[in-house]
């Protein structure tokens, strides 16, 4: 892919007050523009990148590409938001806004039931009140009217189309990324005659890539089943993408994958994914809510047990109330890891709830789990024959015990109690990558966690 993007250059860090800025910031949120099948709010953000540069635009920071609540019904499929943080004059505010939602207008999948979108354009500093909302969006459920409450509170210029639950997904864009942990994304697209075609990626160089640049990227392939992650299987614009810690990492590798098809643009964001930012505080589980994350400490005290679907099952309780876990299929080994607990394991589940038909806790279905304590694997065992040592076996219920090996019968013995040692060790267990969601974050990204937010951009980070 490198011959066909990038022309030879040099990575170049420019610090922010280096650039000659104005001081009018312009944040700019847009969500729930894509259908399940369709479309992309990313691609709308690349189109936008290059529009907004035209009209004379800086940009403040790489675009930002916000995943919400992976939990919520409604959502198409990665759940994610865009803002486009832009320094302006005051001249230029009207013809941005009418760029952003002539955009909008053009490209979003209006005729998907289920795509509403929306645009919130908030200028200069961003208030405390939407970084807890941007929080909130990705951690729980938040309606629309608390969303337009915000919009008014803080004099946000808002655009909803259809429900305008957009609206929800953009003004968390807006709020999101001011603080914590991020990583970043190169984001390719495909021409418009290839959507719906096979991506055409050479595979061996994408396994290549990986193998030189796993220290700083992530999830480029599943290690169990050989399978290449960076490019989806729909028919949206994106031809791949690249995960990692920093701007030249993803810069990097991207231009060590070679494509047959040739790329249309690509765009650098700098996002909450693998970050664990849905995972922030654990609950009881008489608090859990349906959709939403959760961190649950509990004690085992059903073993798992294997369903149709090859799905595992097993339920906890904490002082409050039991639930059941769920390690689907898809999820690969890690159901071998979780067929390893027995009761009294204790233990701590991530993973979001679903909604029970019945009205109770519903099912946690599982993302990670941490074994903190192992219970004796305590199992009970026939006597062993005082005449000739081999292990007996019952003659019925209070009919004592005959040797297999030598006859000898016995009336008095009772099964033994042994110790059995366990193979599970206490520790964090993460499906496969194939099976982890975009905001899981990978063993690799522990310690790795980022506590400000860059202080300059490097160039370039899109398509030229």
């Amino acid at each position: 892919m490198g011959n066909k993007i990038f022309t030879k250059f040099y990575l170049i860090v420019l610090p922010f007050h280096s650039r000659g800025y104005t001081g009018l910031f312009l944040h700019i949120g847009i969500d729930d523009t894509d259908s399940p099948s369709n479309g992309c709010t990313t691609y709308i953000a690349a189109l936008l990148v290059e529009e907004l540069l035209a009209l004379g635009c800086r940009f403040i920071d790489y675009p930002n590409l916000l995943r919400l609540n992976p939990n919520v019904p409604w959502k198409t499929r990665g759940n994610g938001a865009v803002c486009l943080r832009v320094d302006i004059g005051k001249d230029l505010t009207g013809r941005v806004q009418e760029a952003v939602i002539s955009t909008v207008e053009s490209h979003a999948e209006f005729d998907c039931v289920n795509t509403n979108p929306g645009i919130v354009f908030l200028e200069g500093k961003v208030p405390e009140s939407l970084n807890r909302f941007s929080d909130r969006v990705v951690q729980s459920v938040v309606t629309i009217q608390e969303a337009e409450k915000l919009i008014d509170e803080t004099g946000t210029y808002a655009v909803g189309f259809k429900n305008m639950r957009g609206l929800i997904g953009a003004l968390a864009a807006v709020g999101g990324l001011q603080r914590g942990d991020y990583t970043f994304e190169l984001l390719s697209y495909r021409k418009s005659g290839n959507r719906g075609s096979p991506r055409l990626l050479d595979e061996a160089s994408v396994r290549l890539m990986d193998e030189a640049e796993h220290v700083d990227t992530f999830n480029n392939i599943d290690p169990e089943s050989g399978r290449v992650l960076i490019a989806p299987h729909g028919s949206d614009p994106v031809f791949f993408g690249v995960r990692g810690e920093s701007p030249e990492a993803v810069q990097r590798a991207s231009m060590m994958v070679e494509s047959i098809e040739e790329v249309e643009r690509w765009v650098i964001y700098r996002s909450n994914q693998g970050t664990d930012w849905h995972f922030k505080q654990k609950s009881k589980i008489s608090g859990l809510r349906p959709f939403n994350p959760a961190i649950v400490g509990g004690e085992v005290i059903e073993g798992p047990v294997s369903i149709q679907g090859g799905h595992v099952i097993f339920s906890i309780k904490d002082d409050t109330g039991r639930i059941d876990c769920a390690a689907y299929e898809p999820t690969g080994n890690f159901r071998e890891i979780v067929r390893q607990l027995i009761p009294g394991d204790g233990i701590i589940a991530y993973g979001g709830i679903r909604e029970s038909n019945s009205g109770g806790a519903g099912t946690l279905n599982l993302e990670k789990l941490e074994v903190i304590t192992l219970a004796q694997d305590i199992r009970l065992l026939n006597p062993e024959c005082p005449s000739c040592g081999g292990r007996m076996e019952s003659m019925g219920r209070n009919q004592g015990f005959r040797c297999r090996r030598c006859g000898h019968r016995e009336g008095s013995l009772s099964k033994q109690e042994a110790v059995t040692e366990r193979v599970l060790k206490p520790g964090l267990y993460l499906p496969p990558p194939k099976a982890q969601r975009h905001l899981t974050k990978p063993l690799k990204r522990y310690g790795r966690e980022k506590e400000h937010p860059p202080s300059g951009m490097c160039e370039p980070w899109h398509s030229l």
